[in-house]
């Protein structure tokens, strides 16, 4: 066919697909005459009519074929790994019926992790892996490969959610015992998440910095007690404000004013849904859990301790919690009282009883220590100090990013947390207060933002939050406070805290093999911290070689001195868990932990 015919079928085509509904049968026979006027070229099948695509049969003889023309399956080429992931014959992970300890030994697992290899081996998941649906919580050898295998991940039940623990005489640690099985028979539907299957590989994409090296490594992030890294979601909303609604809140008529405002107004409502505060207006803004823990001491304190009166906290507490109530009892004659902690770093409930009395006037102490990790039995601690008629504050600097965290159940009078802690910007933080309370503090800082109205004679505040919240806030990053819980909403809490939790006991058994290294802090009940001290080794000699590895770990006295000297410590290493760590951020350390334990480490 000439090029004339070729330019005349071209346009014929392009004519008739310029209106809304092009005539397909047209298209389709131009096409066809199109490609079969083509030099060299024979006529393509009907656009029509195309044939199925048809799968060679596997030779007979082919490893996983057992017939080749009765099964012509294409054949998995990383077999071993799917079979390490999924128990054969099932789509999904067993239920806990029938669930033994997958590490049957620490020792194994740790040769395991040390031992040279070609090509990387899956490790061994803690007990009761078998029920946990999060088979990309450890490192694939041949992601890419398999992720064309596999489906994309479905929500599957979680018939472990709220089971009891059963008792392992020979553990010191409850987290290292097997989960209680239920009956055979029982449903687990029951139990499955409101929130999608948990994917740590999909979250660690959401946070950019887990992408830089360190000292050429990659960098793990072990320090998350100190801090917490930002998702990109938190960093595109302090980016946006600054874009499209920077201006200062509450005075002023125009367009910019009404976005701020509406924004920063709607992180109070969020931060107040994220504690299950009765109303937002008992949400105040403050640069984080210090400055929350001393506006109370310096507000309600102020008002309400005099001489003789007591101040209850606990050993475990962080220097936060400890001096602003010392600073008080020294300006009031009050007396500062301490509840002691045993070898395992548990608050001692008979001794904390001893010491609540009429004198007692507040209570303050930490849901979870930041320096141990042992999470306090706060519901009972503050329904024995109302008991007394004392006030109760609750530090949830630790606790928020690991648990749920519900104001109204635990009943306390005032909760505190930094937004840095749980994935925010830092400089941001929330103090709730029962709204009675505080309307009746006196305001400790004043200024614009807080006041009705003010003469030379006098002065009219506004009711809580405002009245604490004296001049300029931190506007932006209470907004992107609001992205962050957001976020952690999202994903789920209790998704975060089972999650955590098998990493606890991955990290907890792991570290426990290592010569000459001693836990410090072995509660019942412990939240993502380990804090370890290495025979031969100080504290920033082993923070120093970590380093150099790209491994970051705090190492220090974590501002929580009393309690590390209750252990006769000055300074402790301390790795500290987040949901965007995995299996094989623990394996690191724990295989750099014996590089320095055998002397093959640089300092």
């Amino acid at each position: 066919m000439s090029t004339n015919n070729l330019d005349r079928l071209a346009g014929e085509g392009l004519q008739a697909a310029s209106g809304h509904l092009p005539d397909v049968e047209l298209l389709t026979r131009l096409a066809n005459e199109f490609f079969s006027a083509l030099p060299n070229t024979s006529a393509p099948p009907s656009m029509a009519a195309a044939p199925a695509l048809e799968i060679p049969a596997f030779p007979a003889d082919h490893p996983n074929v057992e017939n080749s023309a009765a099964q012509p399956d294409i054949p998995l080429r990383f077999e071993s790994e799917l079979n390490a992931l999924f128990v054969p014959g099932k789509d999904i992970p067993l239920s806990l019926s029938g669930v033994t300890n997958t590490v049957a030994n620490t020792s194994s697992a740790l040769a395991a992790i040390t031992a040279p290899r070609q090509t990387p081996a899956l490790l061994p998941f803690p007990s009761t892996a078998g029920v946990f649906p999060y088979p990309s919580t450890i490192p694939l050898p041949f992601e890419d490969e398999l992720r064309t295998l596999l489906p994309p991940v479905q929500e599957v039940p979680l018939p472990y959610a709220g089971l009891p623990v059963a008792p392992n005489p020979g553990s010191s640690f409850y987290f290292l015992d097997s989960v209680t099985s239920p009956a055979a028979d029982g449903p687990v539907a029951e139990f499955a998440s409101a929130h999608p299957a948990f994917d740590v590989n999909a979250i660690r994409r959401d946070f950019p910095i887990l992408k830089e090296l360190v000292n050429g490594r990659p960098l793990i992030w072990l320090d998350n007690a100190a801090t917490t890294q930002k998702p990109q979601s938190v960093i595109d909303r302090l980016s946006y404000f600054y874009q499209h609604e920077n201006s200062n809140i509450h005075r002023a008529a125009h367009e910019l004013a009404a976005r701020a405002t509406d924004a920063y107004e709607e992180a109070r409502k969020k931060a107040g849904r994220f504690l299950n505060a009765p109303s937002a207006d008992e949400i105040v803004f403050v640069r984080g859990t210090t400055e929350g823990i001393n506006l109370v001491a310096q507000s309600w304190g102020r008002q309400h301790i005099s001489a003789g009166d007591e101040i209850v906290i606990s050993w475990l507490e962080h220097h936060a919690n400890i001096v602003p109530w010392q600073q008080l009892c020294n300006e009031k004659g009050a007396i500062l009282r301490v509840a002691p902690v045993d070898d395992q770093g548990q608050i001692l409930l008979d001794e904390y009883q001893k010491l609540l009395n009429s004198h007692t006037k507040l209570v303050a102490f930490s849901q979870v220590s930041n320096a141990l990790g042992t999470i306090t039995p706060a519901q009972e601690m503050i329904a024995m100090a109302h008991r007394v008629g004392a006030r109760v504050l609750v530090d949830g600097a630790q606790s928020v990013s690991h648990m749920r965290v519900d104001v109204q159940q635990l009943d306390c009078d005032w909760f505190v947390f930094s937004g840095h802690k749980v994935f925010a910007p830092t400089g941001i933080g929330a103090l709730f207060g029962k709204a009675d309370l505080l309307n009746a503090m006196q305001p400790w800082q004043g200024g614009g933002n807080m006041i009705q109205d003010v003469t030379f004679e006098k002065t009219t505040f506004h009711a809580a939050p405002a009245r604490f919240e004296a001049g300029t806030g931190n506007i932006a990053d209470a907004v992107g406070l609001g992205a962050a819980i957001d976020y952690v909403q999202r994903i789920g809490i209790d998704n975060i805290s089972r999650y955590e939790h098998q990493l606890l006991v991955y990290a907890t058994r792991g570290l426990s093999s290592i010569p000459g290294l001693r836990l410090i802090g072995t509660a019942a009940e412990k939240a993502g911290v380990l804090s370890f001290v290495l025979q031969g080794f100080s504290s920033e000699e082993v923070g120093t070689a970590l380093n150099r590895e790209g491994i970051a770990v705090r190492a220090g006295h974590h501002c929580a001195q009393p309690i590390l000297r209750r252990f006769g410590l000055e300074t402790t290493v301390r790795p500290s868990l987040a949901f965007y760590n995995t299996c094989a951020d623990v394996d690191f350390l724990i295989a750099a932990l014996h590089r320095i334990q055998g002397g093959r480490a640089s300092f």
